[in-house]
């Protein structure tokens, strides 16, 4: 039996239109939460008990660095972190929707196991990790530093020339070890959310079958509020599970206390002995505050760019089969 026909695409494939769609949603994000961005990674590299109560008064923490920095503060280190995302989530739908496709035999449309979610979001977690850790080691210590410090990098290609300079090209891939390991967070996430869109739609699809409705899945999309919950109930497992790597990666990729956190077993070894599993919970509460937000506006904005080039591809191919029955009509 051959694979059944396909929805068509804006761009050449697929895959393509998924990147594009993850592109524009990081994009969006990042525009809306490079604030918080920056005030997680302070959270998460100090290490005085400054930092507890720091976390406790977002809004004051914020204000004091639009005081002390300007608006632009807030906004340091939005090129990387634009950059990051931006990449983070093109490339990882671009491999993410290539591998489901090669895991079901071609066909797009068809449901995959958990199992075989978790290994697609993995792999795509895996190679988008590798491919992006410059741009977030960029991002980790332009948000360390002030922008008036000498040794501050004055934008993305100002921070990857330097780091090269200064510690060869390996030094780009400083905390990669870590960015895999936050490949379970990707993967726990997107098999919790995966698994809830399949029952969504087909919800979607029996209440239309009750009231008589026809019924598109390849032109309908579910709301944003559902959207909504689904991410924010995707992330919450995912973050659970995965959060102290995050400031263990943070603190390994700190420029500034390279002498304290020299690598992974001292960081996990001090953080502990100094700080106590509080330590790796650090940033914590911004991070849900950003993060929550973020991840509702990043899945929100891409599913509903993923349905705009869906919609106009189909729309698309639907104007071409009526031309080409027309001009076969004619010819007969």
């Amino acid at each position: 039996m051959g694979t059944p026909p396909q929805p068509p695409s804006f761009f050449p494939t697929t895959a393509l239109d998924h990147a594009a769609a993850g592109l524009g949603a990081g994009i969006v994000t990042t525009l809306c939460m490079n604030p918080l961005d920056l005030l997680k990674v302070k959270l998460q590299v100090t290490t005085s008990n400054a930092g507890s109560s720091l976390g406790k008064h977002i809004w004051m923490s914020l204000r004091e660095i639009q005081q002390t920095q300007g608006w632009r503060g807030l906004y340091r280190g939005l090129v990387p972190n634009i950059a990051g995302n931006a990449s983070s989530w093109g490339l990882y739908f671009l491999f993410y929707n290539m591998l489901k496709k090669r895991a079901s035999g071609g066909d797009i449309t068809k449901p995959l196991s958990a199992p075989e979610y978790l290994i697609c979001s993995a792999q795509a977690s895996a190679v988008t990790a590798v491919m992006t850790n410059p741009l977030w080691l960029v991002r980790v210590r332009m948000f360390t530093t002030s922008a008036g410090s000498p040794t501050a990098y004055r934008g993305l290609w100002h921070g990857l020339r330097t780091i090269v300079q200064k510690e060869g090209p390996l030094g780009l891939f400083r905390g990669t070890s870590l960015a895999l390991f936050g490949v379970s967070n990707g993967a726990i996430q997107f098999v919790v959310y995966e698994k809830m869109k399949t029952w969504g739609f087909e919800r979607k699809k029996r209440q239309y079958e009750r009231a008589g409705k026809p019924y598109d899945r390849d032109v309908d999309k579910l709301s944003n509020f559902s959207y909504t919950v689904m991410s924010i109930t995707s992330k919450l497992a995912a973050l659970a599970v995965t959060y102290p790597y995050q400031v263990v990666r943070s603190r390994i990729q700190n420029d500034a206390q390279s002498v304290l956190f020299p690598t992974i077993p001292a960081t996990i070894k001090r953080t502990w002995a100094i700080e106590g599993p509080r330590g790796f919970f650090r940033g914590l509460g911004t991070n849900l505050v950003r993060v929550l937000p973020g991840t509702c506006i990043t899945f929100v904005v891409y599913e509903n760019l993923a349905w705009l080039l869906r919609t106009h591809a189909r729309e698309r191919a639907d104007r071409a089969k009526r031309l080409e029955d027309v001009e076969d009509g004619t010819s007969s």
